[in-house]
């Protein structure tokens, strides 16, 4: 049974910048595809960032390309998200989701979710 835990998130004000880490124990996460699921308040989780098992390929929501960027680093059972531009708009609370499978999918087919970590854009 895996657990995930995110950290990372904060206050920033528009413009800067944060880097979310999400760290997995009980197991692997190299055969996981991985995500990063921001939830705003009053607002379904959504993916912004996805990447695969196993060669490494990232998929972006518009509202991010260009501006936020995953990685993995399976020796560490940890994924990333380098948040880069930050906006009003990207304030939410961002969860990180594994599903056992080559790619990610949509929010449903998560097999496992982290408790999340809050992301507060304002001046």
């Amino acid at each position: 049974q895996l657990q995930l835990v995110e950290s990372g998130g904060g206050l920033v004000q528009p413009g800067g910048s944060l880097r979310l880490s999400c760290t997995a124990s009980g197991g692997t996460l190299e055969h996981y595809a991985l995500g990063w699921f921001p939830q705003a308040p009053g607002k379904e989780r959504e993916k912004v960032a996805c990447i695969d098992s196993s060669e490494g390929r990232t998929d972006y929501a518009e509202s991010t390309k260009g501006r936020f960027t995953i990685s993995r680093d399976n020796a560490r059972n940890t994924v990333y998200l380098q948040m880069n531009s930050l906006k009003a708009e990207d304030t939410a609370v961002y969860y990180c989701g594994a599903e056992y499978s080559y790619y990610c999918s949509g929010p449903s087919r998560m097999d496992y979710w982290g408790q999340g970590t809050q992301v507060t854009v304002s001046s």
